[in-house]
């Protein structure tokens, strides 16, 4: 009797199988590595371009370092805002994770969702939900670093 029912359960998980591998979407990791390669770069482009711009202009290296960040920040915010960076990375995927303009769009995207419950219970409590781990581990890190550097150049 439990042979029938072993058999009967190995059929409907062999069809079940069977299904789940028709209906799932089939792997494009060539082409999402592509699209994220090529969409990255552009951000990478304009944040080169920018800087470019600015050394064109006169402006001293140490000011551009500082300017050029700003900016892609800014990018980043204005896309989130607009709504162009979500259909940016719906094409590009892991390319708009590129560090300044992702952090910006990780920043603004829970603020812009959670306005409407108010500026200190939505925005100010929810702007950080993404970044702010990467905020504390980054901070964080840096510190440990800092300590042993300083260890370091006493002895």
């Amino acid at each position: 009797m439990s042979n029938n029912k072993e058999i009967k359960e190995a059929i409907i998980k062999k069809k079940y199988e069977t299904m789940a591998n028709e209906v799932a979407p089939k792997s494009k990791i060539m082409r999402d590595c592509l699209r994220a390669f090529l969409v990255g770069g552009l951000i990478c482009d304009v944040g080169q371009i920018i800087y470019n711009i600015a050394i064109n202009y006169g402006i001293s290296k140490d000011q551009v370092n500082n300017i050029v960040p700003i900016i892609m920040i800014f990018l980043g915010a204005l896309l989130t805002g607009t709504g162009l960076y979500s259909k940016l990375a719906n094409f590009g995927g892991a390319g708009t994770v590129v560090p300044i303009t992702g952090f910006s769009n990780a920043v603004v995207a829970p603020a812009i969702e959670f306005k409407k419950e108010g500026f200190i219970f939505g925005v100010a409590a929810k702007m950080f939900t993404i970044a702010g781990p990467v905020l504390v581990y980054g901070i964080g890190t840096s510190v440990i670093v800092g300590i042993i550097y300083y260890i370091t150049i006493l002895f």
